[in-house]
């Protein structure tokens, strides 16, 4: 192409075409845009192409990555599912150990049982060989006891009633007396000697012996009245029950807390021969036993009431307590009555000074009235003498206003005269 002619060749026809400065440049501006499109294209296919590329590098790269985290991922659940399995066997094992010392001392624990059973068997045995060995010297005992009251029955037979009771009461304090010194130190035991007469009673009658002891204080915690009865089987037949009612009456008499009959009455009666018999169900406190219990009875109804002996204490304490409360309680009674007399007394006194109290203050109302009076026309007085003057007084006498006129006149004209004269006093005598 030449620059002066501005000659076009085409590329495919070769034909030359000549185009001006204007339409050069702007074939040249077309040339320059389908080329810079192509480069463009070119560019562009070359940055996708490499675009891909990278995409395709980071997608591997981050697969890549990927599978390693998966790898370390599998590695890690593997590692735990070896923890977890090693885990599962060594609780088994510790369950298989446990279970092996479980059984190991419930074995320990049931061989123990079976020797403590053995050895409570062996006791168990002991104790029952000792208690029928005991109960074979208890039966000797009983027999002998046996043979003793038989004994007695053929030796009562041969006796007569009194002998027969005084012997009872004899063997009963002889009895009591082996015991005294270790049992009872403190104890009194003595023939009831007083009848019931000599108290005062109508019909006299007495127990035989009474029963009393007291603690260190001197509290009595225990006191028995008992009756002995002995008599020939062939006599008037009286039971038992026909002589608890006086020895109930004698108990109460005394001031006794326990009554007991010891009796060889019944004697084919197995309830008096098999122990001690409660009669409290009729008489309060009230026992039947054989000879052969006075001991127990005794005993046993001194212990049971030792017992109590702190209750006892308590109860006298509570009493004297009681006593105090109520000497309070009327001396508190006698105060309020003296003081309510008093308090009458004043009362009726204070109303009377009152009344003369009120009498006095009308007597004063009356003289204060007679005195507000008084003063009420010393007032319209002193108001009466204020208001008087020479002028008033002279107005209806023309003697007396020519008299003060001529004393004014006078004064006037001697004004030596003493000033303080008073036109009063010069008046002639009316």
């Amino acid at each position: 192409m030449s620059e002066d002619d501005n000659e076009v060749i085409c590329p495919h026809c070769k034909k030359i075409f000549n185009i001006d400065q204007s339409g050069y440049a702007n074939i040249l501006q077309q040339v320059r845009d389908v080329e810079f499109e192509k480069q463009l294209s070119i560019r562009v296919a070359k940055d996708k192409d490499s675009l891909k590329k990278d995409i395709k590098l980071a997608s591997d790269a981050a697969i890549r990555e990927k599978e390693k985290e998966m790898t370390k991922k599998i590695i890690e659940i593997g590692n735990l599912k070896t923890q977890l399995n090693n885990m599962e066997t060594e609780k088994k094992l510790a369950v298989v150990e446990t279970e092996s010392e479980f059984k190991e001392k419930v074995g320990n624990l049931k061989t123990q049982l079976n020797n403590m059973e053995t050895e409570k068997k062996l006791e168990i045995k002991d104790a029952e060989d000792v208690l029928k060995e005991e109960i074979r010297g208890l039966n000797t005992t009983i027999r002998q006891r046996d043979e003793e009251i038989d004994a007695w029955k053929n030796r009562k037979l041969k006796m007569s009633v009194k002998e027969i009771g005084e012997d009872l009461e004899q063997w009963c304090e002889n009895q009591f007396n082996i015991l005294r010194a270790s049992a009872f130190p403190n104890a009194y035991f003595e023939k009831d000697n007083k009848s019931l007469k000599e108290l005062g009673e109508s019909k006299g009658s007495k127990g035989d012996y009474i029963f009393r002891e007291s603690d260190s204080n001197d509290v009595e915690f225990v006191s028995i009245m008992f009756e002995m009865k002995d008599k020939m089987e062939d006599t008037d037949g009286k039971t038992n029950n026909f002589h608890l009612a006086e020895l109930d009456k004698n108990r109460k008499k005394k001031n006794c807390e326990y009554a007991v009959l010891v009796s060889m009455l019944e004697l084919e009666n197995d309830l008096y021969n098999n122990g001690i018999v409660d009669k409290s169900h009729k008489y309060e406190k009230m026992y039947v036993v054989r000879p052969q219990n006075f001991i127990t009875i005794l005993t046993v109804i001194r212990n049971e009431a030792r017992k109590s002996l702190g209750i006892r204490n308590e109860l006298s304490v509570i009493r004297a307590q009681h006593w105090d409360i109520e000497n309070f309680e009327n001396d508190l009674e006698n105060f309020k009555m003296k003081f309510n007399k008093n308090y009458d007394l004043a009362s009726r006194q204070f109303l009377e000074a009152i009344k003369r109290i009120d009498t006095s203050i009308g007597e004063m109302k009356k003289i204060k009235e007679e005195l507000l009076k008084s003063e009420r026309n010393y007032r319209l007085a002193n108001d009466k003498a204020q208001d008087i003057s020479i002028k008033k007084l002279t107005k209806e006498n023309p003697t007396m206003k020519a008299k003060f006129d001529d004393i004014k006149k006078s004064d006037d004209d001697d004004d030596d005269d003493d000033d303080d004269a008073s036109p009063i006093a010069t008046l002639p005598p009316q």
